[in-house]
């Protein structure tokens, strides 16, 4: 975690550490004040984030907790727009989490706040679903997301651009927890998969872009049918090519989704202005998928037996690695300079009105 030192109330001494900062810019920004910071415009009493740096240079991406995003601001990365939306922003080559090449500048779901007593691990700062045979353990059954946003930007160059991820980002998702002890109990669970990812995907010739969601069964990594099944909202869904023209959403066009984990089942909605609303519902507790078809290929009881959170921001998915014929390694570009990776288009951007966390509610069927 980086600590309160590192964190700064002023905005100037942070600026001074970052890297590709230009001196018209710290001067700028040195002269703001609280106003700038994410939390004084919204709830982050139950977040922490992850933003692609590492300013403690030890070697790990930063990550600031519940108590210290209080009066964090990244110039670059997390901030808060002329408008008081929450920025997000994230090149395509920087420092990544030890289990991705995929760099983000995203919210974690804290459910224990700021109480460290309780390790970000257990069940006390984890949700579950209401099947899973410990459910009483946990800081929660389900819960509920609501957000509002508009993705600004969506890397430009890949050298495999015909691979599923490029030209994509990750605006929310629902991550299970990676948990050694749980596969080694071999019940099938604890491969820290994710029931819900969010996307937007804009190919660079297009004018509009395309939001769809993906859920990936819940098997081992190295199954091969461990995959990702992706459904439609607007536009097309990522291997599509094509433009989706008036059926899909533009760079800076706000859309608000909210995903809802009632009991055992996760209740999605999807709108937009002069969109028709979405909606899909699916059961975590088996396989049947979100069209209510048995998928033979995923766990019999789904995530039953799984730890559970959110996560919203910006999940950059144009990752600089190149391995051909793949979903994910499209060989995007990037210098690892911020300054010149964002002049030339490669990053991701995404900027929310709304982010709100709440318990979760019935749904009348």
């Amino acid at each position: 975690m980086l600590q309160s030192s590192i964190i700064f109330s002023s905005c100037a001494l942070l600026l001074t550490a970052c890297s590709g900062v230009d001196d018209s810019t710290t001067a700028a920004r040195s002269k703001t004040n609280k106003a700038i910071i994410p939390a004084t415009q919204f709830d982050l009493s139950h977040w922490k984030i992850t933003v692609p740096v590492d300013l403690d240079n030890n070697g790990k991406i930063d990550e600031v907790s519940v108590t210290d995003i209080q009066n964090y601001v990244h110039p670059d990365f997390f901030y808060l727009d002329e408008n008081g939306g929450m920025v997000f922003a994230a090149p395509n080559k920087a420092i990544t989490t030890a289990t991705s090449t995929n760099t983000r500048s995203e919210l974690r779901q804290m459910l224990r706040g700021a109480n460290q007593k309780i390790k970000t691990k257990y069940a006390g700062n984890n949700f579950s679903i209401a099947a899973h045979p410990l459910s009483e353990r946990f800081a929660a059954v389900g819960g509920k997301m609501q957000a509002t946003l508009k993705v600004d930007h969506v890397a430009l160059r890949a050298n495999l651009p015909d691979t599923p991820a490029a030209y994509s980002v990750v605006v929310g998702q629902i991550h299970a927890l990676k948990d050694k002890d749980l596969i080694a109990k071999n019940l099938g669970f604890g491969w820290g998969n994710e029931p819900i990812k969010i996307y937007f995907k804009k190919w660079p010739n297009h004018e509009k872009g395309s939001v769809f969601w993906n859920y990936e069964r819940n098997l081992p990594k190295d199954d091969p049918n461990r995959t990702d099944i992706t459904y439609p909202v607007w536009g097309n869904t990522w291997e599509n090519p094509t433009e989706p023209g008036d059926t899909g959403i533009a760079l800076g066009e706000q859309f608000s989704y909210t995903i809802n984990l009632h009991q055992n089942t996760m209740y999605l909605t999807f709108s937009a202005e002069n969109k028709k609303q979405v909606t899909y519902s699916i059961n975590l507790a088996n396989n049947l998928d979100a069209y209510n078809e048995v998928d033979e290929l995923d766990h019999p009881l789904g995530y039953v037996a799984d730890s559970m959170y959110f996560k919203a921001g910006a999940y950059n998915q144009c990752s600089t690695k190149e391995v051909a014929n793949t979903t994910w390694y499209a060989g995007c570009l990037g210098s690892g300079d911020w300054k010149t990776d964002k002049q030339n288009g490669d990053y991701a951007q995404v900027t929310f009105s709304r982010l709100k966390l709440s318990p979760s509610e019935a749904i009348s069927q």
